[in-house]
């Protein structure tokens, strides 16, 4: 009697084409998670974060707060859309941050999931000054142009 033959050495192209084995999907968090540190390793990134909608979303649907600002849908072949919400750190180049980021989240993305990503939508939600090194609270700024204007957050 003779050994059974070996299964097919050669890997299949994405690794999620192997029925013989079973399924392997990708839980859309866990790919806005990938999306929120490609997003954050980017210089300029200040935050990820949704505005006052996803805030509200967030209560009813009890989100992961990890992935607030980060949408992800998928199409009927198997590529994701993703919105991204992001925080500018105060001084950076928004145009090139918003597509260094577009760049960042599509080659990790496809990189971890081995999905295509079809299109990456980048919303610009705020501008944040950065923290004093020193840790000490700075005083209240006022504007020189506007004196009679208080600064808000």
């Amino acid at each position: 009697m003779s050994p059974p033959a070996p299964a097919d050495p050669t890997p299949p192209s994405r690794y999620d084409e192997q029925p013989s084995l079973g399924e392997i999907k990708i839980n859309h968090t866990v790919v806005a998670g990938i999306v929120r540190l490609a997003a954050l390793r980017i210089p300029g990134v200040s935050g990820v974060g949704g505005g006052i909608v996803d805030g509200i979303s967030e209560l009813f649907a009890k989100k992961d707060f990890d992935h607030r600002g980060v949408r992800v849908t998928e199409d009927a072949e198997d590529h994701y859309y993703i919105e991204l919400r992001l925080i500018i750190a105060f001084g950076a180049e928004i145009g090139k941050t918003a597509y260094e980021v577009q760049v960042a989240v599509r080659n990790q993305v496809s990189a971890m999931t081995g999905k295509g990503v079809r299109k990456v939508d980048v919303i610009i939600e705020g501008v944040r000054l950065p923290p004093d090194p020193s840790g000490v609270a700075a005083p209240d700024r006022h504007d020189e142009v506007w004196p009679e204007v208080s600064a808000t957050d």
